[in-house]
């Protein structure tokens, strides 16, 4: 996976979306009316996000090893593997500005992997010996963000924000190959056809982004987006969704996609993570 094109891509894209935000929406930020403006605002939103996973993990050298493994897992079916998950986002806003929460708690089982590639130190020997690999895998996402809307009104609605990222992966993989893999060069160092190990990371992310909506004409109607990325922990963390909503007095019922991206690349357990599918939200406000 190519991350610098990612970056660049994502980067690309903010641009583009300022762009379109400056040129096509530059005289709405004063509809917002006075009545409103000292207001309180809350809203909670409990969802249901069925995300998959692909991802390569990167692992220490097991005990009883000479190497330490890279792992490929993904993709898999979403209930199959997905064993319990907590999903939950809440905003406090006055006037112009916001808070908002994001809380993402996943568990996954029996991932279908792979050991691609045993590092020995002086050498990398790659691997296409799998016969049953397979990664059980834990993670807390959390993300706490500032906003201001620099769009308001019923035309359209746009927040740029700023924040973090907190992500908490526990994983495990136990495989079983062909054979053992020995180390090219001599050594005498090999890695078992059959073992298993766990390993943790908490990665902490400053992130920026846009999010809003765009209503669809005077209906109840509209597109809900969000766009964030950043960087700390990870080389690069990204954020999107895009989707259809439908509003009532109580508040919103939104269906949407939803694609979680994290990158640590160097000799670091993420080396690259994504979890994206679909998601079912209703959104209270009060």
């Amino acid at each position: 996976m190519n991350s610098i094109s990612r970056r660049q891509r994502f980067a690309a894209g903010m641009v583009v979306l300022a762009a379109i935000t400056a040129l096509f929406f530059p005289g709405l930020a004063h509809a917002q009316t006075d009545a409103t403006a000292d207001q309180w605002t809350f809203s909670i939103t409990p969802y249901l996000w069925l995300p998959n996973v692909n991802g390569t993990l990167k692992y220490d050298i097991p005990q009883g090893a000479g190497g330490s493994p890279e792992v490929e897992t993904g993709p898999n079916d979403y209930l199959q593997n997905l064993q319990s998950v907590v999903m939950l986002t809440g905003e406090v806003r006055r006037d112009r500005w916001s808070v908002f929460t994001d809380v993402i708690y996943l568990a996954f089982t029996d991932e279908n992997s792979k050991v691609t590639s045993v590092n020995f130190g002086s050498s990398l020997v790659s691997s296409s010996l799998n016969l049953a690999t397979s990664s059980s895998l834990r993670g807390t996402a959390w993300t706490l963000g500032a906003g201001y809307a620099v769009q308001t009104g019923h035309a359209v609605k746009l927040d740029v924000f700023a924040g973090l990222r907190y992500f908490s992966l526990q994983a495990s993989t136990s495989w079983q190959l062909v054979t053992d893999i020995t180390a090219t060069g001599g050594g005498g160092l090999t890695f078992p056809r059959n073992g298993g190990i766990s390993a943790g990371e908490d990665l902490w992310d400053g992130i920026i982004g846009v999010r809003g909506r765009i209503p669809l004409g005077i209906s109840r109607w509209s597109i809900p987006y969000y766009l964030d990325f950043g960087a700390g922990s990870s080389q690069l963390t990204y954020q999107w969704m895009l989707g259809i909503a439908y509003s009532f007095k109580w508040g919103e019922m939104t269906l949407a996609y939803r694609d979680l991206y994290f990158d640590q690349k160097d000799d670091k357990l993420v080396q690259d993570l994504r979890f994206d599918g679909p998601a079912l939200g209703a959104t209270i406000r009060f």
